[in-house]
């Protein structure tokens, strides 16, 4: 049996800072430096953190370091704030490739590894990575003008399938297939009145309690409320969200642990929607460090924003828990598609994590490898 692709650089102890440009509009002419950064940008920076980068020479307005924070500023003067290079969280760095072509490449994200920059990950991600691989032509061959960047997000502690399209032709038609929801590929629908799709995605998981019913369908709107360390809201189960739906089937229930593996298959892609859905349901994930019973974070004073800042400036890392905490156990298992240029049907698979595995899946992995 052929050893899997993989691929990646290590991380570098510091990444490389980062600079955000601004013009100033009409509206904030007349403004102070301290007043436009602390207003506009109150989510990245208590007011007492601004001034710290201020003072520490952090701002340059028209390419000039300023340290006045008092400084007033003109309509389309040019402010840019310079990050100084950090070192972030630890994070993996190896990427098994599960599916490649021309046109597109399936990679199994490991737990733990962020999609997309945001927050203390700028780096360390599967962006990165892809990035770095494109440019120096690593272990996995890449088209001479491809520019590979995923389609979806995978939560940073969720495993699994990660597709990414490698031509700006395959970006548009694969980021068409998850606009418009994901349900069965080919075929014919279970339900005469769901339309098909052109991409379908299973999940495993193991959640905490014994779930009664060996098939659960969950039709809970997804919205966001206000959270500490989560500038843009929390996802949570509410009335006024959008659309989302899950379709539950029990795999495995075990007594003794108090707990059930689950198959999950998703028509919509609302963020943390698996975990919304099944904490809703009153199984959160096991290990789940944010979401409890109900679909809403466990903590109750979410209107709570600690207004001391970290060394950068910037706030400090939230006491409470956050949707990038790792801890559960969720992962992309199954992605059918239609491929976007050939139209092909493609089945994916990254292979599961040992604890995702039914007692039958596990016995099978076992002898497979005593007969290698």
């Amino acid at each position: 049996m052929a050893s899997p692709k993989k691929f990646g650089v290590p991380w570098p102890e510091f990444n490389d800072g980062l600079s955000y440009n601004d013009v100033v509009p009409s509206s904030d002419a007349g403004s102070t430096l301290i007043q436009f950064y602390s207003t506009n940008y109150s989510s990245s920076a208590p007011l007492q953190g601004w001034l710290q980068r201020i003072k520490s020479e952090q701002i340059t307005v028209d390419g000039r370091v300023v340290t006045d924070p008092d400084t007033v500023i003109r309509a389309g003067s040019k402010l840019v704030y310079h990050r100084l290079p950090w070192k972030e969280p630890d994070a993996p760095h190896m990427i098994e490739v599960l599916y490649e072509d021309d046109n597109m490449i399936a990679l199994n994200k490991p737990s733990g590894l962020q999609v997309l920059p945001g927050g203390l990950f700028q780096q360390r991600t599967v962006l990165t990575q892809l990035q770095w691989k494109a440019r120096n032509q690593g272990t996995v061959e890449m088209h001479p003008r491809s520019h590979p960047v995923p389609v979806h997000r995978l939560g940073r502690g969720t495993s699994g399938i990660l597709l990414c399209a490698k031509t700006k032709l395959a970006r548009a038609c694969l980021a068409s297939y998850f606009a418009d929801g994901t349900s069965h590929v080919g075929g014919k629908s279970e339900d005469t009145n769901q339309k098909l799709g052109k991409i379908a995605k299973i999940y495993r998981a193991l959640v905490s309690g014994i779930i009664e019913n060996d098939k659960v369908t969950i039709n809970q709107p997804i919205g966001t409320v206000k959270y500490p360390g989560v500038a843009k809201g929390l996802y949570v189960a509410t009335q006024s969200g959008k659309p989302a739906l899950s379709v539950v089937e029990i795999l495995e229930r075990n007594i003794q642990e108090n707990s059930t593996l689950v198959q999950v298959k998703i028509q919509s892609g609302r963020p943390h929607q698996i975990r919304i859905h099944l904490s809703f349901l009153g199984h959160p994930l096991l290990g789940d460090p944010l979401y409890g019973i109900g679909g809403q974070p466990k903590c109750l004073d979410c209107d709570y924003i600690d207004e001391n800042f970290a060394e950068d400036g910037g706030y400090l890392r939230p006491a409470k828990p956050v949707p990038g905490d790792c801890g559960y156990y969720l992962h992309a298992h199954q992605l059918v598609l239609c491929h976007p240029i050939t139209k092909e049907v493609i089945e994916i698979i990254a292979p599961l994590p040992s604890i995702l595995l039914a007692p039958r899946e596990a016995k099978e992995t076992a002898d497979t490898q005593q007969t290698a």
